[in-house]
């Protein structure tokens, strides 16, 4: 066993489909601040994210620009800082160095970290170091060796080294965390986030009906994204409930959004059901899923998602005025 071993007693990883809301929910629990994970879900802005391959990748959830979620985490109470790299850059050996100083500066002072790809494309709580590398926690975390050696971080096929740090800072007031939530979804739902190929808001809806009804759906990225996104919508409904329970104001609107995202919610629950979610070494990558039924749940689901972006964007004008 490597020597100067650190570790972070009572840091672990809060099992989500979406990791990053995952990561970060468990180091605010460390921190001991008094946040729910649908407040941090609905406040980031993440819980009104849906975002679509062309044909269903597994990447969906994760490949988008998630710098502003990280940015509105200020807003709920706690600060996202770090560094990021990719191993194609002439500096990157320096960014790992980098990320290494911040990893272990920050544990030996209590204060939590979390990074991208420890073991699979997914975001890990760190929750520890030796002399060798970094210990993390998270998806299928057990079946991969750690610690990851500290000169590994980022060296995988898709080359991305992302470490941050979270530490707590005054919250905003409750309306602001509300209408800059309001905000990004809006933006997010007209594309302003998505990367080249990739479509959001009620238009990922559709297209991920069409990569259903012509049997180009990746089965794996099937069953992922309709998790993925089932969970967000779910946090949505939630994130709402609470904001009700905190304004004392457009109860009406809140409960018109409520209403809209519970349908989306369910409609997405009934694709999981149809066709859940299989993680197996026995199904190739490139299997593919046809499902007209699904494809019309899905329609469904669009309309009502549309339905809930209007409420989301009438709710924001009414606190604002």
């Amino acid at each position: 066993m490597a020597g100067n071993r650190r570790m972070l007693e009572g840091l672990d990883w809060n099992p989500s489909w979406i990791s990053h809301i995952g990561c970060q929910h468990a180091c605010v629990e460390y921190l001991g601040l008094d946040l729910s994970m649908p407040w941090i879900h609905g406040g980031t802005g993440h819980a009104f994210v849906v975002n679509i391959h062309d044909e269903l990748c597994p990447s969906g959830p994760t490949a988008w620009n998630t710098e502003h979620l990280d940015r509105l985490a200020a807003n709920l109470g706690y600060l996202v800082e770090g560094v990021t790299g990719r191993n194609s850059e002439r500096d990157f050996e320096a960014r790992q160095k980098i990320a290494w100083a911040l990893v272990t500066g920050c544990i030996d002072t209590d204060v939590p970290c979390y990074g991208w790809e420890f073991a699979m494309p997914e975001w890990y709580v760190i929750t520890g170091y030796d002399d060798d590398g970094y210990y993390f926690a998270g998806p299928c975390a057990e079946d991969y060796p750690s610690p990851l050696e500290r000169d590994r971080l980022g060296c995988t096929e898709l080359g991305y080294l992302s470490v941050h740090c979270v530490l707590p800072c005054e919250p905003s007031p409750d309306e602001e965390i509300v209408c800059e939530a309001i905000g990004f979804a809006l933006d997010h739902a007209r594309g302003d986030y998505a990367f080249e190929g990739y479509c959001a808001g009620p238009e990922a809806f559709e297209r991920w009906a069409i990569a259903l009804e012509s049997g180009r759906a990746n089965r794996f990225g099937a069953g992922y994204n309709a998790e993925c996104w089932h969970e967000c919508r779910g946090m949505a409904v939630e994130f709402l409930r609470e904001a009700k329970l905190r304004l004392d104001r457009e109860q009406t609107l809140l409960d018109e959004a409520i209403r809209d995202y519970s349908a989306v919610r369910d409609g997405l629950a009934r694709i999981i059901q149809r066709h859940p979610f299989e993680f197996s070494d026995h199904i190739p990558e490139d299997e593919t899923l046809r499902s007209p039924e699904c494809a019309s749940i899905l329609r469904r689901a669009k309309r009502a998602e549309e339905r809930a972006l209007d409420a989301l964007a009438r709710l924001g004008d009414a606190l604002q005025s």
